[in-house]
Protein backbone atom coordinates (compact mmCIF):
# COMPACT_ATOMS: atom_id res chain seq x y z
CA UNK A 1 0.00 0.00 0.00
CA UNK A 2 1.28 3.15 -0.79
CA UNK A 3 0.47 6.21 1.18
CA UNK A 4 0.78 9.79 -0.07
CA UNK A 5 0.61 13.48 0.54
CA UNK A 6 -2.53 14.23 -1.77
CA UNK A 7 -3.07 17.94 -0.82
CA UNK A 8 -1.52 21.03 0.61
CA UNK A 9 -2.59 23.96 2.24
CA UNK A 10 -1.04 27.00 3.84
CA UNK A 11 -1.81 30.56 5.79
CA UNK A 12 0.89 32.92 6.06
CA UNK A 13 -0.30 35.85 8.12
CA UNK A 14 -0.16 39.54 6.38
CA UNK A 15 1.24 41.49 8.59
CA UNK A 16 5.32 41.85 8.37
CA UNK A 17 7.51 42.69 10.73
CA UNK A 18 10.48 43.53 9.69
CA UNK A 19 14.34 43.41 11.51
CA UNK A 20 13.94 47.23 12.03
CA UNK A 21 11.32 47.26 14.03
CA UNK A 22 12.95 46.03 16.83
CA UNK A 23 16.07 48.73 16.89
CA UNK A 24 14.20 50.35 19.68
CA UNK A 25 13.40 47.02 21.25
CA UNK A 26 14.81 46.84 25.54
CA UNK A 27 16.98 43.84 24.89
CA UNK A 28 18.52 42.24 28.28
CA UNK A 29 20.69 39.48 29.39
CA UNK A 30 19.32 36.54 31.08
CA UNK A 31 20.29 38.28 34.44
CA UNK A 32 18.71 41.37 33.59
CA UNK A 33 21.18 43.53 32.62
CA UNK A 34 21.81 45.63 29.62
CA UNK A 35 23.58 44.36 26.70
CA UNK A 36 26.74 46.44 25.57
CA UNK A 37 26.20 46.30 22.08
CA UNK A 38 23.66 48.65 20.66
CA UNK A 39 20.87 47.29 18.59
CA UNK A 40 21.67 47.70 15.52
CA UNK A 41 24.78 45.51 15.93
CA UNK A 42 22.41 42.81 17.87
CA UNK A 43 20.29 42.51 14.90
CA UNK A 44 22.97 42.36 12.25
CA UNK A 45 24.69 39.59 13.96
CA UNK A 46 21.41 37.94 14.62
CA UNK A 47 20.72 38.77 10.58
CA UNK A 48 23.92 36.92 10.21
CA UNK A 49 23.34 33.62 12.01
CA UNK A 50 19.59 32.65 11.89
CA UNK A 51 19.10 34.66 8.20
CA UNK A 52 15.91 36.24 8.99
CA UNK A 53 15.24 39.60 7.99
CA UNK A 54 11.51 39.48 8.59
CA UNK A 55 9.07 37.39 10.41
CA UNK A 56 4.81 37.29 9.73
CA UNK A 57 2.44 37.78 12.76
CA UNK A 58 -1.50 36.80 13.07
CA UNK A 59 -3.71 39.83 13.19
CA UNK A 60 -5.44 40.33 16.56
CA UNK A 61 -8.58 38.71 15.74
CA UNK A 62 -6.90 35.08 14.81
CA UNK A 63 -5.91 32.58 16.94
CA UNK A 64 -3.67 29.25 16.50
CA UNK A 65 -6.96 26.94 15.75
CA UNK A 66 -8.37 29.56 13.23
CA UNK A 67 -4.81 29.96 10.77
CA UNK A 68 -5.05 25.81 11.25
CA UNK A 69 -8.86 25.56 9.38
CA UNK A 70 -7.85 28.26 6.75
CA UNK A 71 -4.73 26.40 5.87
CA UNK A 72 -6.67 23.15 5.95
CA UNK A 73 -9.89 24.31 3.70
CA UNK A 74 -6.79 24.52 1.01
CA UNK A 75 -5.16 21.42 1.81
CA UNK A 76 -8.59 20.02 1.34
CA UNK A 77 -9.66 21.61 -1.65
CA UNK A 78 -6.62 20.66 -3.02
CA UNK A 79 -6.50 16.98 -2.70
CA UNK A 80 -10.15 16.52 -3.80
CA UNK A 81 -11.42 14.69 -0.99
CA UNK A 82 -14.83 15.04 0.48
CA UNK A 83 -14.08 16.43 4.30
CA UNK A 84 -16.61 13.93 5.67
CA UNK A 85 -14.47 11.05 4.60
CA UNK A 86 -11.84 12.25 6.54
CA UNK A 87 -10.52 9.54 9.72
CA UNK A 88 -8.78 12.03 11.55
CA UNK A 89 -7.43 14.80 12.06
CA UNK A 90 -4.16 15.45 13.77
CA UNK A 91 -3.14 19.49 14.73
CA UNK A 92 0.47 19.86 15.58
CA UNK A 93 0.91 22.79 18.16
CA UNK A 94 2.71 23.93 21.24
CA UNK A 95 0.68 26.17 23.25
CA UNK A 96 -2.62 26.26 22.27
CA UNK A 97 -5.05 29.34 21.25
CA UNK A 98 -2.98 32.30 23.12
CA UNK A 99 -5.46 35.32 22.20
CA UNK A 100 -4.21 38.66 21.52
CA UNK A 101 -2.46 40.23 24.80
CA UNK A 102 -2.77 37.37 26.97
CA UNK A 103 -0.42 34.36 27.64
CA UNK A 104 -2.26 31.45 28.43
CA UNK A 105 -2.54 28.82 26.02
CA UNK A 106 -6.32 27.53 25.96
CA UNK A 107 -6.24 23.64 24.88
CA UNK A 108 -10.57 23.12 25.63
CA UNK A 109 -11.70 22.03 23.68
CA UNK A 110 -8.52 20.82 21.68
CA UNK A 111 -7.37 22.92 18.80
CA UNK A 112 -8.38 20.22 16.37
CA UNK A 113 -11.95 19.77 17.92
CA UNK A 114 -11.89 23.28 16.95
CA UNK A 115 -10.62 22.73 13.43
CA UNK A 116 -13.18 20.55 12.82
CA UNK A 117 -16.11 22.48 14.41
CA UNK A 118 -15.06 25.24 12.02
CA UNK A 119 -14.66 23.15 8.71
CA UNK A 120 -18.46 22.11 9.74
CA UNK A 121 -17.98 18.19 9.73
CA UNK A 122 -20.84 16.50 10.62
CA UNK A 123 -19.35 12.57 10.55
CA UNK A 124 -18.28 11.67 14.30
CA UNK A 125 -15.96 9.02 13.47
CA UNK A 126 -13.42 11.84 11.95
CA UNK A 127 -11.79 11.61 15.24
CA UNK A 128 -9.78 14.94 16.40
CA UNK A 129 -6.82 15.00 18.35
CA UNK A 130 -3.93 17.46 19.30
CA UNK A 131 -0.15 16.81 19.41
CA UNK A 132 2.27 18.50 21.19
CA UNK A 133 6.01 17.20 20.15
CA UNK A 134 7.87 20.47 19.60
CA UNK A 135 8.85 21.82 16.22
CA UNK A 136 8.61 18.31 15.00
CA UNK A 137 4.99 18.02 15.46
CA UNK A 138 3.61 18.19 11.91
CA UNK A 139 6.16 15.52 10.59
CA UNK A 140 5.31 13.16 13.80
CA UNK A 141 1.54 13.63 13.01
CA UNK A 142 2.38 12.39 9.35
CA UNK A 143 4.08 9.03 10.72
CA UNK A 144 1.52 8.69 13.10
CA UNK A 145 -1.34 9.07 9.92
CA UNK A 146 1.06 6.63 8.07
CA UNK A 147 0.87 4.08 10.78
CA UNK A 148 -3.51 4.69 10.76
CA UNK A 149 -3.77 3.98 7.65
CA UNK A 150 -1.43 0.99 7.38
CA UNK A 151 -3.03 -0.59 10.23
CA UNK A 152 -6.04 -0.17 8.13
CA UNK A 153 -8.07 1.69 10.88
CA UNK A 154 -8.09 4.65 8.87
CA UNK A 155 -8.17 5.87 5.11
CA UNK A 156 -7.47 10.04 4.91
CA UNK A 157 -6.08 12.00 7.48
CA UNK A 158 -5.53 15.76 7.52
CA UNK A 159 -2.44 17.01 9.25
CA UNK A 160 -1.72 20.30 10.72
CA UNK A 161 0.96 22.63 12.00
CA UNK A 162 -0.07 25.90 13.62
CA UNK A 163 1.14 28.17 15.87
CA UNK A 164 1.17 31.81 16.74
CA UNK A 165 4.77 32.32 18.78
CA UNK A 166 4.83 35.79 18.37
CA UNK A 167 2.22 35.92 21.10
CA UNK A 168 4.40 33.95 23.88
CA UNK A 169 8.08 35.68 23.11
CA UNK A 170 9.40 37.99 25.98
CA UNK A 171 10.24 40.99 24.53
CA UNK A 172 13.11 41.94 26.55
CA UNK A 173 14.86 38.56 25.13
CA UNK A 174 16.52 38.88 21.49
CA UNK A 175 15.48 35.50 20.86
CA UNK A 176 11.93 36.76 20.55
CA UNK A 177 13.10 37.87 16.63
CA UNK A 178 13.57 34.54 15.95
CA UNK A 179 9.49 33.20 16.09
CA UNK A 180 7.07 33.78 13.84
CA UNK A 181 3.44 32.68 13.17
CA UNK A 182 1.89 30.32 10.37
CA UNK A 183 0.06 27.45 9.47
CA UNK A 184 -0.05 24.54 6.70
CA UNK A 185 -1.98 22.03 6.43
CA UNK A 186 -1.73 18.20 4.42
CA UNK A 187 -3.82 15.30 3.47
CA UNK A 188 -2.49 11.67 4.23
CA UNK A 189 -4.53 9.12 2.11
CA UNK A 190 -3.90 5.40 0.45
CA UNK A 191 -2.94 6.12 -2.57
CA UNK A 192 -1.97 4.06 -6.08
CA UNK A 193 0.08 6.83 -7.77
CA UNK A 194 0.46 9.49 -6.07
CA UNK A 195 3.57 9.55 -3.79
CA UNK A 196 4.73 7.22 -1.23
CA UNK A 197 6.10 7.18 2.57
CA UNK A 198 9.22 5.46 2.26
CA UNK A 199 10.42 5.43 5.85
CA UNK A 200 10.14 7.34 9.00
CA UNK A 201 13.07 7.46 12.00
CA UNK A 202 11.98 9.48 15.35
CA UNK A 203 13.88 9.67 19.03
CA UNK A 204 13.38 11.47 21.67
CA UNK A 205 16.03 12.98 23.62
CA UNK A 206 15.13 13.58 27.45
CA UNK A 207 18.36 12.38 29.79
CA UNK A 208 20.20 15.75 29.83
CA UNK A 209 18.36 17.56 26.79
CA UNK A 210 14.66 17.89 28.26
CA UNK A 211 14.90 21.27 28.80
CA UNK A 212 17.24 22.99 25.84
CA UNK A 213 13.81 24.52 25.50
CA UNK A 214 11.54 25.77 28.05
CA UNK A 215 8.94 28.10 29.95
CA UNK A 216 10.77 30.70 31.74
CA UNK A 217 10.36 34.70 33.27
CA UNK A 218 10.76 37.64 31.69
CA UNK A 219 14.23 39.03 31.27
CA UNK A 220 12.76 41.87 33.12
CA UNK A 221 10.31 40.38 34.96
CA UNK A 222 9.16 42.01 38.98
CA UNK A 223 9.37 39.40 41.60
CA UNK A 224 5.56 38.77 41.58
CA UNK A 225 5.41 38.43 37.92
CA UNK A 226 4.57 34.73 37.37
CA UNK A 227 3.93 35.52 33.85
CA UNK A 228 6.00 32.99 31.58
CA UNK A 229 7.58 32.93 28.25
CA UNK A 230 9.49 30.56 25.65
CA UNK A 231 12.93 30.26 26.32
CA UNK A 232 15.87 28.57 24.83
CA UNK A 233 19.56 27.73 24.82
CA UNK A 234 20.32 28.61 22.11
CA UNK A 235 23.74 27.15 21.53
CA UNK A 236 22.97 23.73 23.52
CA UNK A 237 20.45 23.30 20.83
CA UNK A 238 22.72 24.34 17.49
CA UNK A 239 25.53 21.48 19.35
CA UNK A 240 22.59 18.69 20.05
CA UNK A 241 21.02 19.93 16.24
CA UNK A 242 24.20 19.36 14.12
CA UNK A 243 24.85 16.14 16.02
CA UNK A 244 22.16 14.17 16.16
CA UNK A 245 19.81 14.86 13.13
CA UNK A 246 22.43 13.97 10.36
CA UNK A 247 22.49 10.66 11.90
CA UNK A 248 18.92 10.50 11.68
CA UNK A 249 18.74 11.19 8.05
CA UNK A 250 21.05 8.71 7.22
CA UNK A 251 19.38 5.79 9.38
CA UNK A 252 15.76 7.01 7.99
CA UNK A 253 17.09 7.16 4.33
CA UNK A 254 19.06 4.05 4.82
CA UNK A 255 15.90 2.14 5.86
CA UNK A 256 14.16 3.66 2.66
CA UNK A 257 16.96 1.80 0.67
CA UNK A 258 16.94 4.67 -1.31
CA UNK A 259 20.79 5.92 -2.13
CA UNK A 260 21.78 9.46 -1.39
CA UNK A 261 22.48 10.10 -4.94
CA UNK A 262 18.69 9.93 -5.64
CA UNK A 263 17.44 12.88 -2.77
CA UNK A 264 16.30 15.68 -4.93
CA UNK A 265 15.17 17.68 -1.90
CA UNK A 266 15.91 18.39 1.66
CA UNK A 267 12.73 20.28 3.73
CA UNK A 268 14.13 20.63 6.96
CA UNK A 269 12.52 22.88 10.19
CA UNK A 270 13.38 26.37 9.17
CA UNK A 271 14.86 27.34 12.71
CA UNK A 272 18.02 28.86 11.77
CA UNK A 273 19.89 29.21 8.47
CA UNK A 274 23.16 28.84 9.66
CA UNK A 275 22.29 25.28 11.77
CA UNK A 276 20.20 23.91 8.96
CA UNK A 277 23.12 24.53 6.88
CA UNK A 278 25.46 22.36 8.88
CA UNK A 279 22.87 20.08 9.39
CA UNK A 280 22.93 19.34 5.62
CA UNK A 281 26.45 19.69 5.61
CA UNK A 282 27.41 17.29 7.92
CA UNK A 283 24.63 15.14 6.49
CA UNK A 284 26.45 14.95 3.49
CA UNK A 285 29.57 14.39 5.01
CA UNK A 286 28.81 11.27 6.24
CA UNK A 287 28.71 9.97 2.12
CA UNK A 288 31.54 11.77 1.71
CA UNK A 289 30.12 14.44 -0.63
CA UNK A 290 29.89 17.79 -1.13
CA UNK A 291 25.88 19.57 -0.60
CA UNK A 292 24.31 19.95 -4.03
CA UNK A 293 23.26 23.33 -5.09
CA UNK A 294 19.46 24.06 -4.22
CA UNK A 295 18.65 20.69 -2.26
CA UNK A 296 17.52 22.89 0.78
CA UNK A 297 14.25 25.38 0.31
CA UNK A 298 14.40 27.78 2.46
CA UNK A 299 12.05 30.71 3.66
CA UNK A 300 12.93 31.59 6.99
CA UNK A 301 14.57 34.84 5.44
CA UNK A 302 10.89 35.72 5.23
CA UNK A 303 8.88 33.62 7.44
CA UNK A 304 10.55 33.53 10.30
CA UNK A 305 10.26 29.99 12.87
CA UNK A 306 6.93 29.38 12.99
CA UNK A 307 7.45 25.83 14.93
CA UNK A 308 4.97 22.92 13.48
CA UNK A 309 4.21 25.36 10.77
CA UNK A 310 7.65 25.67 8.83
CA UNK A 311 8.34 22.15 6.71
CA UNK A 312 4.13 22.07 5.54
CA UNK A 313 4.54 25.42 5.21
CA UNK A 314 7.32 25.20 2.90
CA UNK A 315 6.01 22.12 0.77
CA UNK A 316 3.18 23.85 0.07
CA UNK A 317 4.60 26.90 -1.18
CA UNK A 318 7.09 24.70 -3.35
CA UNK A 319 4.53 22.51 -4.42
CA UNK A 320 2.82 25.88 -5.70
CA UNK A 321 5.85 27.41 -7.46
CA UNK A 322 5.68 30.09 -4.93
CA UNK A 323 9.51 29.69 -4.09
CA UNK A 324 12.19 30.93 -6.55
CA UNK A 325 14.00 28.47 -8.40
CA UNK A 326 12.75 25.67 -6.25
CA UNK A 327 10.08 22.60 -7.42
CA UNK A 328 9.49 18.86 -7.14
CA UNK A 329 8.70 16.75 -10.14
CA UNK A 330 6.47 13.27 -9.67
CA UNK A 331 9.05 10.68 -8.59
CA UNK A 332 11.81 12.75 -7.10
CA UNK A 333 12.57 11.54 -3.74
CA UNK A 334 13.14 13.76 -0.74
CA UNK A 335 13.55 14.28 2.84
CA UNK A 336 11.44 15.93 5.99
CA UNK A 337 13.90 16.55 9.02
CA UNK A 338 13.27 18.45 12.19
CA UNK A 339 14.02 19.31 15.88
CA UNK A 340 12.57 20.33 18.66
CA UNK A 341 11.69 20.93 22.26
CA UNK A 342 11.89 17.60 23.76
CA UNK A 343 14.27 17.11 22.52
CA UNK A 344 12.57 15.28 19.97
CA UNK A 345 14.40 14.99 16.31
CA UNK A 346 12.17 12.96 13.56
CA UNK A 347 12.62 12.56 9.76
CA UNK A 348 10.58 10.49 6.54
CA UNK A 349 12.03 9.84 3.23
CA UNK A 350 8.97 10.36 0.56
CA UNK A 351 9.10 9.79 -2.82
CA UNK A 352 7.02 12.20 -4.77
Amino acid sequence: MRIAITGTGSYIPETVVENQDFEKQEFLNSDGSIFKQDNAVIIEKFKAITGIGERRYVAESLNASDIAFLAAEKAISDSGIDKEDLDYIILAHNFGDVAHGQYQGDTLPSLATRVKHHLRIKNPKCVAYDLIFGCPGWIEGVIQANAFIKSGIAKKCLVIGAETLSRIVDPYDRDSMIYSDGAGATVIEASENLGQILSHETATYAHDEAYFLFFGKSYKSPSKDNTKYIKMYGRKIYEFAVTCVPQAMANCLKNSGVEISEVRKIFIHQANEKMDEAIVKRFYGLYDMEVPSGIMPMNIEKLGNSSVATIPTLLDMVRNGKLENQSIRKGDVIIFASVGAGMNINAIVYRV
